[in-house]
Order: C-alpha cells, then sequence, then structure tokens
C-alpha cells in the first residue's frame, strides 16, 4: 500500500513540477521590481528564469512534437502572465479587467521564448548521447548566449508591437548597480537583459551538469560558467572606468519643479478650475523667490488649454512678468489647421512673450486614446467614460531652447511627457537632435498612490544611461526628483516619512553638460536588440529546415 501511495505521488508530483518551476520563476521574476523588491533579493534578476529553464531543458518531454511545443509555450507563458499580474497590480487602480487581459496577452511572448527555448535550444548537439549533452562546455556556452539573445529580442518585440508595452524590461532590476548598467550607453537596456538571462541559463545548466558529473564520479572545468562570469566582470569593470572619468565642462542651472498634488479628477471638474491655478500660482512665487532659472509644472497642470485661454494664459504672463525666468508647463493644445488635440509641453520664454511647443508623440492606448473607438466598441466599453476623448499623436520630438543663461549659452531641452521617459528609442530621438537635458512632465495621479510611480522611476533611470544626459521630472503627484547621467537618483521631494505624494516645490541645481557627447546608443539606437532578433530568427529557420529534412 505505502508503495503504491508513493508512486501515485511521484506521478503526481513528475507532471506538476514543470508548473510549479514556471510559476516560481515567475514569483521571482516579480520580486525583481518594486514593491517586493529588497537587498536581500539582489541576486533574483541574474537566477529568476533559472527554474523555468531547467523545466524546458531537464525535465523529460513528451514523445508527441505537438503536445511537447504546446507545453513548452504554455509553461512560458504561465511563468511570464505571473510575473505580469504581480508588477503591474497598480493597473487596477484604472481598471482590474484591463489588467487581467494585458498580462494575459503580453505573457504571449514569454511563451514564445519559451517555444524557442525548448524546440530550438534544447536539441542542440543531440545527435550524441544524451547523458553526456550537458558536459560540453562550448554546447552549453551556446545555448545560454542564445537564450539570452531570444529573451532580449522577446522583450524588444514586447517594447515595440502594436504600439508597445516595454514597461518592466528584465534589466530595470539591475538599475542599483551603477558600474553594472553603464554598458546601457551602448546597448541600451537590452544589454542588461541579456546579462540577466544569461546568468539564469548559465545557472540552470551548471546545476545540472554538477549533478550528472556528481552521478558519473568525474568533475570536469566549466568554461561556460567561467566565461559567462568573464562577461559580466568585464561589463562591471568598464562601468567603474566609465563613472570615474572626469565629466565634461557643465552649466548649472537652477530649477523649480512645482508638484501640485492635484486629485488626477478635479481637472475634469469645473468647479475646481480656479483652486487648481490658485495652487499653481502660489507655489510659484514662492518658488521664483529661490531664482530659478527655470519654472515647472507637470503634464496637464492647467485645467484649459494654456496658449488658447485668456485668463490662465494671463495670469502666467502677470507671473513672469517681474522674473527672468522660463516657464515650461504642461498643458492640452488645439490646433485648427491641421486639425489636432494634443497632450503637450509648452515653454515659455521672455515674461511669457515667446512660447515654443512640443506635442507628445507616443500616447498612452486606454489612457489617451481608446483603440478602434469606432470600429471595435468593446474596447471604448471596457474603458468607460474614463477615456471620453482621443489626443492626437505629435509629428516628432522637439528639442526646445531656454533663455540664454549664462549669455551666448541656451540650453537644448528635450522634454518627455507621461510615459514616454520608458521609451529607450524615443528617448534618444531628443538626445540626437542635441538635448542637454531631459525633462519629464508626469501626473502618476491616475494611479492613485500605487507602486506604478516608483516603478515609472526605475524605467526612467535607465534613460539617463543610454543618453549620458541627465533626467529631471517634475510630476503633479508622484515622483518630483532628478537623476544625473550615470542613473544615480540624486535628490527627490518628499514630505514626512519619505511620503512623495505631497504638494511642494522641487528646487535643485542641476550640471547640464554643455556639450554633451552622443553615446553608441544615442547613435544607433537599439542595434543589440535587433542583433538579438537576427539571431534568434535565423536559429529558428535553421531549426525549421532541419526538421524538414
Amino acid at each position: 500500500m505505502k508503495i503504491r501511495q508513493s508512486s501515485s505521488f511521484g506521478n503526481r508530483l513528475a507532471i506538476s513540477l514543470p508548473w510549479l518551476l514556471a510559476m516560481l520563476s515567475g514569483l521571482m521574476i516579480g520580486a525583481c521590481f518594486p514593491p517586493l523588491e529588497h537587498r536581500w533579493f539582489a541576486c533574483l534578476p541574474w537566477i529568476a528564469l533559472a527554474p523555468l529553464c531547467w523545466a524546458l531543458w531537464m525535465l523529460p518531454r513528451p514523445d508527441s512534437l505537438k503536445k511537447w511545443a504546446l507545453g513548452a509555450f504554455l509553461l512560458g507563458w504561465v511563468s511570464g502572465t505571473l510575473s505580469f499580474l504581480i508588477t503591474f497590480f497598480w493597473i487596477t487602480t484604472v481598471t482590474g479587467l484591463g489588467w487581467v487581459l494585458l498580462c494575459f496577452v503580453i505573457g504571449i511572448y514569454p511563451g514564445l521564448w519559451a517555444l524557442f527555448a525548448s524546440l530550438v535550444l534544447r536539441s542542440i548537439g543531440e545527435s550524441g548521447d544524451p547523458d553526456k549533452r550537458w558536459l560540453s562546455s562550448w554546447r552549453n556556452l551556446a545555448v545560454a548566449l542564445l537564450a539570452a539573445a531570444a529573451w532580449t529580442a522577446m522583450e524588444w518585440l514586447r517594447e515595440t508591437l502594436f504600439s508597445g508595452f516595454g514597461w518592466n524590461p528584465l534589466g530595470v532590476a539591475l538599475r542599483g548597480c551603477i558600474p553594472l548598467i553603464q554598458i546601457a550607453g551602448i546597448t541600451g537596456t537590452a544589454g542588461l537583459t541579456f546579462l540577466c538571462m544569461l546568468g539564469s541559463a548559465t545557472v540552470a545548466i551548471t546545476v545540472e551538469r554538477l549533478r550528472r558529473e556528481i552521478v558519473a564520479g568525474r568533475t570536469r572545468p566549466h568554461f561556460d560558467f567561467f566565461i559567462g562570469v568573464l562577461i559580466v566582470v568585464l561589463v562591471f569593470v568598464y562601468g567603474v572606468k566609465k563613472i570615474t572619468t572626469p565629466p565634461a565642462a557643465t552649466i548649472p542651472l537652477r530649477i523649480a519643479g512645482v508638484q501640485g498634488n492635484v486629485p488626477v479628477y478635479d481637472y475634469w471638474d469645473t468647479k475646481c478650475e480656479g483652486r487648481i491655478m490658485e495652487g499653481y500660482l502660489r507655489q510659484s512665487r514662492i518658488a521664483l523667490g529661490m531664482e530659478p532659472d527655470l519654472v515647472i509644472w507637470p503634464e496637464a497642470a492647467t485645467p484649459r488649454p494654456l496658449l488658447l485661454d485668456e485668463i490662465i494664459y494671463g495670469q502666467v504672463k502677470e507671473l513672469a512678468a517681474h522674473t527672468p525666468a522660463d516657464f515650461l508647463i504642461g498643458s492640452v493644445h488645439y490646433e485648427a489647421e491641421p486639425k489636432g488635440d494634443y497632450n503637450s509641453a509648452i515653454l515659455l520664454t521672455r515674461h511669457a512673450e515667446n512660447w515654443q511647443i512640443y506635442n507628445k508623440v507616443h500616447l498612452v492606448p486606454f489612457g489617451e486614446y481608446v483603440p478602434f473607438r469606432k470600429t471595435f466598441p468593446l474596447f471604448s466599453w471596457i474603458v468607460g467614460g474614463k477615456v471620453p476623448y482621443d489626443f492626437d499623436s505629435g509629428k516628432g520630438p522637439a528639442v526646445l531652447s531656454l533663455s540664454a543663461r549664462p549669455p551666448n549659452a541656451a540650453i537644448k531641452i528635450g522634454t518627455l511627457i507621461c510615459f514616454e521617459d520608458t521609451l529607450g528609442d524615443l528617448t534618444r530621438r531628443f538626445a540626437g537632435l542635441g538635448a542637454q537635458l531631459l525633462i519629464t512632465l508626469t501626473n502618476d495621479g491616475w494611479f492613485e498612490h500605487s507602486v506604478g510611480t516608483r516603478q515609472h522611476l526605475a524605467n526612467a533611470q535607465l534613460r539617463t544611461v543610454e543618453t549620458g544626459l541627465p533626467l529631471l521630472r517634475v510630476a503633479d503627484t508622484g515622483i518630483s526628483c532628478w537623476i544625473d547621467g550615470s542613473g544615480r537618483v540624486k535628490q527627490i521631494l518628499h514630505g514626512e516619512g519619505n511620503n512623495t505624494f505631497v504638494e511642494g516645490i522641487l528646487s535643485a541645481t542641476i550640471p547640464v553638460p554643455l556639450h554633451p557627447e552622443a553615446t553608441f546608443y544615442t547613435l544607433h539606437g537599439n542595434l543589440f536588440a535587433h542583433a538579438c532578433l537576427g539571431i534568434t530568427l535565423a536559429f529558428s529557420v535553421l531549426a525549421i529546415r532541419r526538421s524538414l529534412i
């Protein structure tokens, strides 16, 4: 009887083990990001996907190719979906159904990676003795590198296709290791993701190889493990050299970022318009006493269009009349010809007599517009009345020029709105146009006091390393701060108990590079991610051809 129970338990364990390992990877990925991240979990980005790799490569596979492929895809989908459900839980402050649907859909990307890892990578070198397959260092190194390339390609596709949702790529989890993340100036965040996946694949392979060698009673040098470690060490050394290099010449820019802490739905209430403007005007008067060069209001700060409303524009002009400071203000803007409704950043110079404008390029689906609103009403029904109309997308990045202070040294700024600072390829285009300072205007109040604002900051940190430019973030509520060109958060506006959801003024002097040197990433973009995609597709084609022969 005991033997039967033991056999039954063993069968159930064999069936459930792959799913348990996949879910373990999902939980570990989720723990790499706020709110679960912790210094005790610092190793997680390097091992988070090891359980999933082990399930795909080491456990017995079905005889049926169809069942094998379906099982591999579902393992990756379960792992990815679980990690997204954990990290994107803050979306429930806007829509619970949208949170679930989004996670289920983007879980397809890890599923596709698992399909590649299982069907293509597991079969590499399988013509020899299966028991000796995982004992070859060079074979194992090839598998680990290809697994890392495929995961990197998958994340780039998630960021790009169908408007893209590139929030929380795995490489962002390394942002606390400042020397290591400097490689993003060459590879973008994709290079950090590659390192994380390389670590997980190497750990899974090394554990299996050690198990087999112990059973065989003989261990040999693991060149694949040492080469993987060497790659990470070289990246770290490069980063140390980069951050210890004396900085180039800079210009001090005194800024005052006004955080209004206005409840987001008050902007839709006409009864609150006077109170909202009075709050920003009052704080700006206080800020002007600090003698800033630039006063900044966050995304959509004015309750009506700044340039089209005589009362609001007049209030701002009166404020600017007696100060040399420029004003950068987030507002909506309407144009009649060609017709367009925009989420904009407006720079007022020369006592608000002159203005420059940037219209947001990358709109947030279901936040600033509803896809297929008229042709597929289901989406509009899901969102309800929370997105009453659609914004239009701007023509492209635009660099704005501050008044010349000091003389003949006007600073050029690249202004990002809302989630645009999570998009590396868009941000580098501002740098390519000559921006010396990046400024994000945002309002994370849509997601209340959730962890979404901390994740937003985490993703934005990598933009500074990719471009080599400092980034100033001014939020209506959330986290107003500035980050230097190496990804270090230098100053955060907060109240008692480090509460960032407060009304206040971020006053800082930012050293702006006088002649910033364009990084490799600024010049060439996601070349590393594209190479990873090309390699992945090439090996997929070779695997298909091999199966047809």
